[in-house]
């Protein structure tokens, strides 16, 4: 019988003596820093042990995947097995030999807790209400063309009827979207994530919708022949009534803070613009108790043409109605040219306000969130990595302090 009261450490004066560990399961192995004599047929095999590396040699004994039957003096041990024929192991070199027995065993030193695991906090944010096997079926209410003519693409404003069900979610996440029928191998769909266009109370601002924004996916094959991307047409096709199958709500990267004096910077391309009208919607469309926004938003958004500018007439009231809370920056590259006599894309419009980005970003209270395209990364960063370098600061090294401080978030594809 394994008898935990004999495993101890410490300097007592018992120190330097020697105790058997009666061991079952190791087989011939050997355990490293101990003498171990020739497994006995029963399957038992006993380690001499120095008191001062008891809980060592325990560990490392159960480690090897062997079993403590017990652990005894080392001079009753040779009683024990004198009796039984076999030899007691020796003790390593260097270490007592056998003495004398203590009158009782040595007090084990209680063993340090582990830590307990540290419990997630329960930050009230929702994730996956619904998942793909059990998803909420919601309905199409309307499914509005965002481009207007003269544009490219076709981009959709859809919303959806989620009214009795339990799917909540706050500004900056994502919900997926299952599309009906089976892939090439005979397997149901995966689902596709988008960026929630509504803040938590919906278009309707009576928390029974949530709003997407949705480009159709459309390239040539190899073979010259139009392919459209199975979701995104999915969705683009809905009609109002037509089921869809949502799940999630997904993501915290891109949540905005709930400080009501917060300077939020945004910049997007294209669809990216999903999160951002819902960011703009909460803090200047409706009307909260709990949140009144009072810094500065400053949306950077980059299109090809002015007809790709989506949501255009309501950024475009906001901009008209809080001027001095809300300042809208447009980068259109078939019509515009940067400095260099290039086309106008989103990074070179931050190269252009890079110092002002600079300066608000010193301010702890400043947020910056990148959504769409992943090539306006580099640009966005050698724009104001040469801010940085105005002021004898290092980019790169800032910016991972901003990451740290949960202030710079980005979602691209």
């Amino acid at each position: 019988m394994y008898n935990s009261n004999a495993a101890g450490a410490g300097s007592t004066t018992y120190g330097s003596r020697t105790f058997v560990y009666e061991v079952e399961g190791l087989g011939n192995k050997s355990v490293a820093g101990a003498d171990t004599q020739k497994t006995r047929k029963s399957g038992r095999s006993y380690i001499t042990v120095p008191y001062n590396r008891m809980n060592q040699e325990m560990q490392r004994i159960l480690r090897l995947g062997g079993k403590i039957l017990g652990i005894y003096p080392a001079d009753q041990a040779q009683a024990m097995m004198s009796a039984s024929g076999s030899k007691p192991p020796a003790p390593e070199p260097g270490e007592a030999p056998v003495a004398e027995a203590p009158a009782e065993a040595p007090a084990e030193k209680p063993a340090a807790k582990k830590p307990a695991a540290k419990k997630k906090k329960d930050d009230g944010i929702p994730v996956n209400t619904y998942r793909p096997k059990n998803p909420l079926i919601g309905k199409c209410i309307s499914n509005n063309e965002l481009v207007a003519e003269g544009g490219v693409g076709r981009v959709r404003h859809l919303k959806f009827d989620i009214g009795g069900s339990d799917l909540k979610y706050v500004e900056g996440q994502s919900i997926g979207i299952v599309p009906p029928g089976e892939d090439a191998k005979g397997k149901p769909h995966k689902l596709r994530l988008y960026s929630i266009a509504s803040t938590r109370h919906g278009d309707d601002v009576d928390d029974k919708t949530v709003s997407l924004c949705v480009r159709e996916l459309e390239y040539k094959n190899d073979a010259g022949e139009t392919i459209f991307g199975t979701c995104s047409r999915h969705l683009c096709e809905l009609n109002e009534g037509d089921d869809v199958a949502i799940t999630g709500p997904v993501g915290k990267e891109m949540l905005l803070p709930p400080d009501e004096d917060a300077n939020i910077i945004m910049m997007a391309t294209g669809t990216g613009i999903a999160p951002f009208r819902a960011y703009l919607w909460r803090m200047f469309k409706e009307q909260h108790e709990d949140y009144k926004f009072k810094g500065l938003a400053w949306l950077f958004f980059g299109i090809p043409y002015s007809a790709n500018i989506l949501y255009r007439e309501e950024l475009e009231q906001l901009q008209a109605e809080f001027p001095d809370n809300f300042r809208l920056t447009y980068a259109i590259s078939r019509e515009q040219q940067n400095a260099d006599g290039g086309k106008m894309y989103l990074q070179n419009r931050i190269q252009e306000n890079a110092d002002e980005i600079w300066n608000l970003l010193q301010n702890e209270k400043t947020h910056a969130y990148m959504c769409g395209l992943r090539g306006m990364e580099g640009g966005i960063n050698e724009g104001l990595g040469g801010a940085a370098a105005k002021q004898g600061a290092d980019w790169s090294g800032f910016q991972k302090q901003l990451k740290k401080s949960h202030r710079w978030h980005v979602e691209t594809y």
